[in-house]
């Protein structure tokens, strides 16, 4: 019996990129297309089959252990960057502020689906979602280069809409306006 379960919700990718090695910042830079491998992105700050530990998983093990990388991608939701960006009181974020590597358009309360949830191309190119990305001081130092006054704003916005990080678990293209299909895992809720 399948493990996923395939739903009725798509994404459209609106935007793609990748953070350069060697930045002294998080800005990401646009791409139209990218062909992925088991590393990710070639030439992304954040690939590899494996990565230093940080913050994110610090209760498991020291910073800088060598773990798998389950942070190839940062995955963000059109709908929910705009509702940071009215929260604070700007027009538009600019992925490139987030070191985002994927947005995407149309599936609702994105940044909460279930982990291990699955984003799959028409040419078979899919992402497993691993977690919820946090807010951090990062993106509020980019938007505030930018638009001062308005980078202290992005923490308290940005809670439970910051996206998730995802990995690659079948290489293929990806491409500014390809569909995504949601899969997620066929078990219930857990009760703790």
């Amino acid at each position: 019996m399948p493990a996923l379960k395939p739903t009725d919700h798509y994404a459209t990718v609106t935007w793609l990129g990748r953070v350069a090695p060697g930045r002294d910042d998080i800005r990401s830079e646009a791409l139209q297309s990218v062909d992925l491998s088991f590393e990710g992105i070639e030439g992304e700050l954040h690939s590899g089959r494996t990565r230093a530990s940080c913050v994110r998983v610090k209760t498991q093990y020291p910073e800088g252990t060598e773990i798998a990388n389950v942070r190839q991608f940062s995955v963000l939701s059109a709908e929910e960057l705009q509702e940071i960006a009215d929260e604070i009181g700007l027009d538009a974020l600019d992925p490139e502020w987030l070191g985002a590597t994927l947005v995407i358009e149309g599936i609702p309360d994105f940044s909460h689906v279930p982990p291990s949830s699955r984003l799959q191309n028409e040419a078979g190119t899919c992402l497993v979602i691993d977690m919820q990305n946090r807010p951090c001081v990062y993106p509020a130092k980019e938007i505030e280069k930018d638009k001062p006054g308005h980078g202290k704003a992005f923490l308290p916005a940005a809670k439970g809409k910051r996206g998730v990080t995802a990995w690659v678990e079948r290489p293929g293209p990806l491409a500014l306006g390809d569909r995504l299909r949601l899969h997620i895992p066929d078990q219930r809720a857990w009760q703790a």
